[in-house]
């Protein structure tokens, strides 16, 4: 079993209700339980938030204002992303028989056929534009709904996960409550059995179909996430205003609830992403995963909003602990960390909630700090529900974990006009965004009639590789389907360079390792600095909307050098089903899995200490389960030494102040462990 300290993971804010057993009909009412501490905090906020939701109709119902002229404004710039931008389009017309383009042509067709008189409700538009984009299965690439629908999201007062259990049959539980929320026999471990009168796995997989991503672990992990939480400004509004759900109460009799979806406003997003900056220009980020997890922090962890004032992913001058079990991060919103005790040993848990941070350096710092106060002997990085954030961060850290050198993913734009011109135009770094490596070779392609550019990675091969190891026992990764953009440019790196084995819930990543930009930025890219390209095909988009497509696709290195990410993910070598157990008791089974693999690798450690007099240095190597020591000075080869039993002494002559000291350890050939050392 895994044994945690004692605290709850699970807390969050407010709901109505109606529910009814189906022998009678019950009224229950809301209460708020009494707490003590911070559980008072969370219901204040909690208070706060209920008087600032209202209900989806009422929210409907002054929502649309976009005249017949300004949706089809929208309709040519999206045509016009596609053509000129999609980096993807080649691969997802061959794959799926799908051109958004051409789907696009059809409605601005009908489109032309109305007035403002006869057009369709506003609702109805932003629902086509939603599908069509939605249509080549890529959950960077989407539609984002101007105002009012921007920075909204429509919820239900639970969460419900699905878990298989000891005899193959698929549960869906109830596994998150908003605090005060009551209904009889509800909350966590109640079993969901029909949504609308529709099985429940069946209503999770029409769902899914209709937000389609790169995988199917993608679409169904986010049909079931679509259930009870929709952030407005990627989805379109629930057709419904309230649902009727059926469930197995606590007490294992059956009921019914029919609960109102409401709307709420969501906590801010980490940056502008419409701004030109290194971190734009660098973020491989599911919009939606992205969205839905700042909701989730409101609705279920107030806690972090509490200790970061609402701004999720900033840095805070001094660590804190979120939970009793955790230990004190200065990045709640981004890390927790936690020892935890396994069937097969005690072992560090490193969860990474999001790359979406704007300092990569300080995060890969703050990953290095955590995974050092943790156990030495076996680490479990978990990146579920992480979709994606700032590239460099996720790939900044790979280095951090294994002896070996790192090759970041390189990325490929689509060899187009416009790019070529935005290429041209930061090709000397004006602003911080330095795109002069993909120069060349898209003005190449105009000669060559190329389809992209040169591979070039986004991060850059020296800061890949700057600190180099620094934990040295073995690392598991956790994967699952909502692992998305930058987090698949993460679990590919891990995979790609032997890190470790990877343990997945689902049979493969969100497939979707790409860099997406908004319109807004590329935009932005054509009029800064000044003078403005007078050419820009880019115009502003009424009322707030936005678009965002992917602009650069990332390939995998070495077995795989050249294999996109997109479309593919990343497959884990070993698979565990999440059970009832996992759901409610805080991921014990998957833990279990996760510390067997653990206990199962092999671990080479060295221990290497220096000293000097004058300009000789002394080295003290003391290996397990390493045979060989290779040791390099500023980079050069310097000594190879066999290690036996016991410590090992090595002296080195005119070592100049500064110098780098470098220790590679190997095991029967096989490098296992490298130590860096500035003399």
């Amino acid at each position: 079993m895994v044994l945690l300290r004692p605290g709850s993971e699970s807390d969050g804010i407010w709901g109505d209700f109606m529910a009814r057993p189906r022998s009678a009909t019950r009224d229950a009412t809301s209460a708020k339980t009494r707490r003590s501490g911070a559980g008072r905090a969370r219901d204040r906020a909690a208070d706060a938030a209920e008087h600032a939701a209202v209900p989806l109709e009422d929210f409907l119902s002054s929502a649309g204002s976009l005249t017949l002229a300004q949706r089809m404004l929208l309709v040519d710039q999206a045509i016009m992303l596609f053509e000129e931008n999609y980096v993807h389009l080649p691969q997802k017309v061959a794959m799926y028989v799908i051109n958004p383009a051409q789907l696009l042509r059809g409605l601005r067709a009908r489109l032309r056929r109305q007035t403002n008189e006869t057009m369709a409700a506003e609702w109805i538009f932003h629902r086509e534009m939603s599908s069509i984009f939605h249509s080549v299965r890529d959950l960077a690439t989407c539609y984002l709904l101007p105002s009012p629908f921007a920075g909204q999201f429509a919820f239900l007062p639970f969460v419900i996960e699905a878990g298989i259990d000891e005899i193959g049959i698929e549960r869906y539980l109830v596994t998150h409550v908003t605090p005060g929320y009551e209904a009889p026999h509800f909350g966590a471990g109640a079993e969901v059995t029909y949504w609308n009168g529709t099985p429940i796995a069946r209503a999770a997989a029409l769902n899914g179909a209709t937000f389609v991503g790169s995988s199917s672990a993608a679409n169904l992990a986010r049909g079931l996430d679509s259930l009870t939480l929709r952030p407005l400004v990627v989805q379109p509004p629930p057709d419904e205003g309230w649902v009727t759900v059926t469930y197995i109460g606590l007490d294992g009799s059956t009921y019914e609830l029919r609960e109102q979806w409401k709307v709420a406003r969501n906590l801010p997003p980490v940056t502008d992403l419409n701004a030109i900056s290194e971190a734009t220009t660098s973020m491989g980020i599911d919009l939606d995963s992205d969205e839905r997890s700042r909701a989730k922090q409101l609705l279920y962890f107030r806690e972090v909003v509490e200790v970061t004032g609402g701004q999720t992913s900033t840095q805070l001058s001094s660590a804190v602990a979120v939970g009793p079990a955790d230990v004190p991060t200065t990045m709640p919103g981004a890390l927790r960390a936690r020892v935890i005790v396994t069937s097969s040993g005690t072992f560090g848990h490193l969860r990474i909630l999001t790359f979406g941070v704007l300092d990569p350096v300080a995060f890969r710092d703050e990953f290095i700090r955590l995974a050092a106060a943790l156990p030495q002997n076996g680490l479990i990085v978990d990146v579920r529900n992480n979709g994606g954030g700032h590239i460099l961060a996720a790939e900044l850290i790979l280095q951090t974990m294994t002896p070996r050198a790192i090759t970041p993913e390189p990325a490929q734009f689509i060899s187009t006009p416009i790019n070529l011109s935005i290429c041209s135009r930061h090709r000397d770094n004006p602003l911080g965004v330095d795109l002069y490596p993909w120069f060349g070779s898209l003005q190449l392609a105009t000669d060559s009639g190329a389809t992209y550019s040169a591979a070039k990675p986004i991060t850059p091969q020296d800061a890949a590789n700057e600190i180099g190891q620094t934990y040295y026992g073995p690392v598991v990764l956790i994967v699952d389907g909502r692992s998305y953009s930058a987090t698949d440019i993460f679990a590919a790196g891990f995979a790609d360079h032997g890190i470790g084995p990877i343990l997945g819930v689902d049979p493969g990543t969100g497939a979707g390792g790409s860099n997406a930009w908004t319109h807004g930025l590329l935009t932005a890219l054509l009029n800064e600095p000044s003078p403005p390209d007078r050419t820009s095909p880019y115009v502003a988009l009424p009322n707030g909307a936005n678009m965002q497509v992917a602009v650069r696709r990332t390939l995998r290195v070495h077995d795989l050098a050249g294999t996109p990410l997109e479309d593919l993910g990343v497959t884990p070598i070993e698979l565990h089903w999440l059970t009832p157990v996992d759901l409610l008791n805080h991921n014990a089974d998957l833990l279990n899995k996760a510390g067997a693999l653990l206990a199962a690798m092999p671990s080479g450690q060295l221990e290497v200490e220096t000293s000097s007099v004058g300009t000789t240095l002394t080295v003290v190597l003391d290996g397990q389960g390493v045979d060989r020591v290779d040791l390099y000075l500023d980079g050069r080869p310097i000594s190879s030494e066999d290690i036996d039993d016991g410590p090992l002494s090595v002296d080195i002559l005119d070592v100049p102040p500064g110098a780098l000291l470098r220790a590679d350890a190997y095991s029967t050939g096989t490098l296992v462990a490298s130590h860096r050392r500035r003399i």
